[in-house]
């Protein structure tokens, strides 16, 4: 396969599979950790491709890059993951070109969330790029496009109501728990992982639910640790996960390891457990969730939960569409200015050989004239934007340029 070498929209593709038309479980098979993405990267030269991030969350799992066909992309995506590339083409969306553009914009503003407005997607998505960024795979059409993109995700943030209010998964698990449990003052809760999503959904148990019978777990002990000194909770060591499971009557699981960690024989005979799972794959073993005495929820159940907040969020989409449009034009607009580059970079070349050589009357005055060159850079790349003649404007920048020295002189 041959790598691609013109990085332009009409070579740019998203392919994926998300919430829409996959359950958790289906999703949890293609997730993408850390480790996957490295290796992924490592490979992705054998197969034509060397420009792309990978946004792997609980709601999807997404390629966004350069390629000649969608193929390209699911087969190396699927190199790493647990499930087979035959179900990923059959449940995957292909998109390119400005299709695969707006795709990308609408996904940074919260618009194709689970959760309508979640912003936590953004934190998500400048995670996945920093770290293809760091190794290369991220060139001066995807910086440009990333940078748009959460421009239009910011001025989204803050002049519409979209994410307004309180709702994202983290909050959702509270608000079940609020619905569904009785007297949760007197319950015990136990919450594993103190990530990003873990600390989120901890603050907000403290907060909506008023209670500090909650124990916090952490495979870092000294993160777990340092939370619950914030919060004024109680944390046990990892060694300690089967005993602090059996005294809770609430469990909520925010660990996104690779492989369940909590197990069968963690809950047979121990109570009646609600368990929340917010991992993406389940990280709650499929036996376990079988036994009579455990109630269990997981991030699909979570985000089917509406109310007042996402009604007025609903409201606020083609606002949010509008902002997205102005910035995809923006984009659009550059795009087409950068296939000029080399014709403004030869002109500005031209234009300094004439100052160091001193050509334009032959005066010491003109050997510094930076400004002066990139005035006409400016005007020239306005222009030829415009006018499409690219070769009576480079010849009109050297004579604007000369006219202009010798009017000052």
């Amino acid at each position: 396969m041959n790598t691609i070498d013109k990085k332009n929209i009409s070579g740019f593709w998203v392919v994926g599979i998300n919430y829409k038309k996959t359950d958790a479980s289906i999703r949890g098979q293609f997730a993408i950790n850390n480790e996957q993405y490295e290796s992924i990267l490592s490979v992705a030269p054998s197969f034509g491709l060397n420009e792309f991030f990978i946004l792997s969350t609980c709601n999807r799992t997404e390629i966004y890059g350069f390629a000649d066909t969608a193929d390209q992309m699911m087969e190396l995506i699927c190199t790493e993951t647990e499930g087979e590339i035959e179900v990923f083409e059959q449940l995957a969306y292909a998109k390119n070109g400005m299709d695969a553009i707006w795709h990308l914009f609408q996904v940074s503003a919260g618009l194709d969330s689970q959760i309508l407005g979640d912003y936590e997607i953004v934190g998500q998505i400048k995670t996945a790029v920093k770290f293809a960024k760091a190794r290369g795979f991220i060139g001066a059409f995807m910086e440009r496009l990333l940078n748009s993109v959460l421009q239009s995700s910011k001025a989204i943030k803050t002049q519409t109501q979209l994410s307004g209010g309180t709702v994202s998964v983290a909050f959702a698990a509270v608000q079940y728990i609020k619905e569904h449990v009785q007297q949760v003052k007197d319950k015990e809760i136990l919450l594993l992982g103190t990530g990003k999503i873990g600390r989120n959904t901890c603050k907000n148990l403290v907060d909506y639910l008023h209670t500090k019978h909650i124990t916090l777990i952490n495979r870092t002990e000294e993160k777990a640790e340092t939370l619950a000194q914030e919060l004024k909770l109680k944390h046990a060591p990892l060694e300690d996960l089967s005993a602090s499971l059996k005294k809770a009557d609430i469990v909520l699981v925010a660990t996104n390891a690779n492989e369940p960690v909590i197990f069968r024989e963690h809950l047979e005979g121990n109570g009646d457990k609600l368990i929340i799972d917010l991992s993406i794959p389940y990280n709650v073993s499929s036996d376990a969730q079988e036994l009579s005495n455990i109630k269990l929820v997981n991030v699909d159940e979570l985000s089917r939960i509406k109310d007042e907040t996402l009604q007025k969020r609903e409201a606020e989409v083609p606002k949010a569409n509008d902002i997205i449009t102005e910035h995809i034009q923006e984009f659009v607009d550059w795009c087409k200015t950068r296939k000029y580059a080399p014709v403004l970079k030869a002109v500005k070349h031209k234009l300094n050989e004439l100052c160091q050589h001193q050509v334009i009357l032959m005066s010491p005055k003109y050997c510094d004239c930076k400004d002066e060159i990139q005035k006409v850079i400016n005007t020239l790349a306005v222009k030829v934007r415009s006018e499409n003649n690219i070769g009576c404007q480079y010849i009109g920048a050297i004579n604007e340029f000369i006219g202009t020295r010798a009017g000052n002189e």
